[in-house]
């Protein structure tokens, strides 16, 4: 079966971002045929929660089977330490803020959510006569114009909101209670299926319904954010743990089940050595009380969700292709979740908008490990964080300064004189010593850079406020 080559990149460099034409030459041989592609997108996922990258406590050999057929990343970021920003940072190529989604959107019916002028990835696939769907959650929207269906997908399937009962599928945690099931725009009732299930189901008809032609599915799984809610099986497995570790490791591995049954489901159909998987964490796990106050683990780094230490940002993420990428083998240099949409450009031959994308293609990196990163910086903003003022990061080479810093790990007590901290990622991965009052001209020089970076994403950027702080920590 002839397969599609791979070649260059078309986009220009131009300042600190690409600005892609429709009309340029790919280097993917578009006679062949087109790969499927699936991007696994999980929810609340530890840095170093997977077998492959050290978990020696969790049981993940689905995931682990990804690694071991792809490429697995040491040195991968998401665009944001919460769950909308980094969704629409994957869906569009862009950062948060030029996307048009700084914070979490809201979780009740009507919220606003990513502004409908934004194209998303699966807007780009089904103009490329790719069929497109979305399983699990969504968080980018809950009302008609930023939904889903209005957002690229053919098929969706899922809760519009920031979480579930997995049971029930009701939204509990901001009252009053809701139920949040969708199909397609409308209310469906699954009384008591386990939505973890239900995703799988849907996942399998959603492959069965296009097998025949290239398809792209988002399967943004809601796991292991909380509840964690895993299987009696994995509970009963993992009773030898303490809390909330067990709890955790048990939803993990009930995910890895669910994984593992789509892999051999496009084994079954014959489709697996021509589907790209992606696999990525939305950001670093959760310390918040509704999850016990943890259960995931960023392993060495400092940080969780809602921070920028490495432990909020650094995610597990690995691509699969067997039929034309390298397996079994791991990439250090630094990526980001924004890079996926150019390299699935690539990869596919599906055109890029004509605008501006902060990601770079990540296919020089993906065949050979001797490529250096694309990405000379990159620039983190986000929250609130010491002094009610916004967290913000910017990262070149092994230098990595972080304004108004938290640390969800509590890692560290952090004092006034923190609200400017700079590491030196090759000397401190762990990020316990602050070298600003050492390094004052790198300080300088870094938040000169940051500050043209706020000024050039602001020029393109619809900023979306959640309607209350409520909200705003809810995803």
């Amino acid at each position: 079966m002839t397969r599609i080559l791979h070649g260059f990149s078309c986009g220009l460099v131009i300042g600190l971002t690409h600005v892609f034409s429709a009309g340029c030459l790919h280097a993917a041989d578009r006679t062949g045929e087109q790969p499927n592609v699936i991007l696994i997108y999980t929810d609340d996922q530890g840095t170093v929660d997977v077998g492959c990258y050290g978990a020696n406590d969790l049981i993940t050999p689905h995931m682990d089977e990804l690694a071991t057929t792809g490429i697995r990343f040491t040195q991968f970021y998401s665009a944001a330490p919460v769950c909308s920003p980094s969704r629409a940072a994957v869906l569009t190529g862009r950062y948060p803020q030029r996307a048009g989604l700084a914070g979490n959107a809201g979780s009740r019916p009507g919220a606003k959510g990513m502004p409908t002028e934004q194209l998303t990835m699966a807007e780009l696939f089904r103009s490329a006569g790719y069929r497109t769907g979305h399983i699990g959650k969504w968080h980018l929207g809950y009302r008609p114009d930023t939904m889903p269906n209005a957002q690229g997908f053919d098929d969706s399937f899922g809760h519009m909101g920031g979480c579930i009962d997995n049971y029930s599928h009701f939204f509990y945690w901001n009252g009053p209670n809701r139920h949040d099931l969708w199909r397609n725009g409308k209310e469906v009732w699954e009384d008591g299926r386990f939505f973890p299930q239900l995703m799988v189901r849907e996942a399998h008809r959603f492959i069965d319904r296009n097998q025949t032609q290239p398809f792209f599915l988002y399967w943004a799984i809601n796991v292991p954010h909380y509840p964690l809610q895993g299987t009696d099986a994995w509970r009963k497995r993992y009773q030898h743990l303490k809390s909330p570790r067990r709890n955790y490791a048990a939803f993990i591995s009930t995910m890895d089940e669910m994984i593992g049954q789509i892999l051999e489901h496009l084994n079954k159909r014959g489709l697996r050595e021509n589907t790209i998987v992606i696999f990525q964490s939305d950001h670093g796990h959760s310390t918040e009380q509704r999850t016990f106050g943890g259960g995931g683990s960023a392993g060495k780094y400092r940080g969780a969700k809602f921070s920028l230490f490495e432990g909020g940002i650094r995610v597990p993420a690995i691509i699969s292709w067997p039929a034309q990428l390298p397996q079994d083998e791991v990439r250090d240099q630094l990526a980001v979740s924004v890079d996926w949409l150019p390299t699935l450009s690539e990869l596919t031959g599906v055109s890029l908008p004509e605008r501006r994308i902060d990601g770079h293609s990540l296919v020089p990196i993906i065949h050979s490990n001797k490529t250096t990163s694309p990405h000379q910086q990159f620039h983190w903003q986000s929250g609130r964080g010491m002094n009610g003022k916004p967290q913000w990061a910017v990262r070149k080479g092994g230098w990595k300064l972080i304004g108004n810093p938290k640390d969800t790990s509590n890692r560290a007590p952090l004092t006034d004189s923190d609200q400017l901290f700079l590491i030196n990622l090759d000397e401190d991965p762990e990020e316990m010593d602050n070298l600003a009052q050492k390094h004052p001209d790198v300080v300088r020089n870094l938040e000169q850079l940051h500050l043209i970076w706020k000024q050039d994403v602001q020029l393109d950027a619809t900023p979306i406020k959640p309607k209350s702080e409520a909200e705003l920590i809810i995803d």
